[in-house]
């Protein structure tokens, strides 16, 4: 039996995922498939690390040394040929932390900060409530793939005087890996128009097989230096809770006016067991990693022909990358708030509404399927159920 097909029990862990269906407004007993956290372990390497360092008692202000810088280069320069140097890493407590930091150091008030919707919620939140103007440059669906209305993105960015631009990459929720042209061209479209790109690459160790993810700073030295690029190791290795993130600036006036805006903050020393996580993850686990990408995309494949075959009406987006499937029900003709109570009360599963990632996402919901294949059957089961007994 593979690793990643043991059921692994988190109930009285306080797992937001698994304990807090009241909380948030939902009946216990659904399957929850919902938040982008993983049903599986953290690699075994990672775990005792941290028993180690817990054995020793003591939990005081931790920094990192040149081993942990190692273990980033290391790792991002085998798999995507991104070079970094350690004057580039800004340590922060998570991606939307960063992103907020961003766009509170490079816009004032009412200006714009773009984003492509659907896309993950949070971007628009931090804008909101920084006092921007969210500008959406909507994500084009056809043929059960998104693509970037380039026309619009640059009309956009002229008309609204954005000054900064998130790209989500891999996109969350669309499952897009973006191509090197693709890349290029948003990077040519800011540089011309003195637009910073923040680029969210949380899930970049996930582009499954037959696509390659490219770091935005590695295509090019203009690139790099009109970027911030966001990582963490939380959704490769099932890090989230012990928030950690390494956001890359080369540019080092970006990179002062980005530190100066994380002061403002407040914050300060990092997580320790973040910091130990996350250097044991990147120089142990890449076997782990890949055989993780594996899995994800034997459950994919799986799900994608249980669908076709036995759920026709349900269309599913080809996900190339991230572990969040993106499922389109529009053909069941239900309202929104209908097809969430469908999806609830009918097939017994939480996902995630798509009118929640904004413009394009009504009639879609998101299932993160990084989870044990009998957890993924048993949710299909479900909604085969519900959807072929609706007329």
């Amino acid at each position: 039996m593979d690793d990643f097909d043991r059921l692994v029990d988190r109930r009285g862990t306080n797992s937001i995922k698994h304990e807090f269906a009241k909380e948030y407004g939902m009946p216990e007993g659904l399957v929850p498939m919902w938040v982008a956290d993983m049903d599986f372990s953290a690699p075994e390497a990672v775990a005792e690390t941290l028993k180690e360092y817990v054995k020793r008692g003591v939990f005081g202000y931790t920094g990192v040394k040149e081993d942990y810088f190692n273990a980033l280069h290391n790792w991002f320069n085998k798999r995507f040929g991104f070079d970094i140097k350690p004057e580039w890493v800004v340590k922060t407590p998570g991606v939307i932390f960063a992103i907020a930091a961003a766009i509170d150091a490079f816009t004032g008030r009412g200006d714009g900060v773009m984003i492509q919707q659907p896309v993950y919620m949070a971007f628009y939140g931090c804008i909101g409530a920084a006092g921007r103007k969210v500008v959406n440059n909507p994500l084009v669906y056809e043929n059960s793939v998104y693509r970037i209305d380039f026309d619009d993105f640059e009309q956009k960015i002229i008309d609204e005087k954005v000054k900064a631009f998130i790209l989500c990459s891999p996109h969350n929720p669309v499952g897009r890996v973006w191509s090197a042209e693709e890349l290029k061209r948003i990077g040519d479209i800011c540089i011309n128009h003195g637009c910073l790109v923040v680029s969210d690459e949380i899930h970049c160790d996930f582009a499954l097989p037959g696509h390659r993810h490219h770091i935005f700073g590695a295509l090019g030295e203009k690139y790099l230096n009109n970027s911030i690029i966001c990582t963490a190791p939380s959704k490769t290795f099932n890090l989230a809770g012990l928030q950690a993130a390494n956001i890359f600036i080369a540019d080092e006036n970006i990179r002062k006016q980005f530190n100066e805006s994380v002061r403002r903050t407040g914050y300060g020393q990092p997580n320790a067991t973040g910091l130990i996580a996350c250097q044991s993850a990147y120089a142990h686990c890449g076997e782990w990693a890949d055989r993780l990408v594996g899995y994800l995309n034997n459950n994919f494949s799986y799900m994608k022909t249980f669908i076709n075959e036995k759920i026709p009406r349900v269309k599913l987006v080809d996900l190339q990358g991230t572990y969040l499937a993106w499922l389109d029900f529009k053909s069941l003709k239900l309202p929104q708030g209908e097809l969430e109570r469908f999806i609830v009360d009918k097939a017994g599963l939480w996902l995630s509404g798509g009118a929640a990632f904004g413009e394009g996402g009504e009639g879609f919901m998101r299932m993160n399927i990084a989870c044990p294949k009998t957890v993924l059957e048993r949710a299909l089961a479900q909604l085969e159920t519900a959807v072929n007994e609706t007329a």
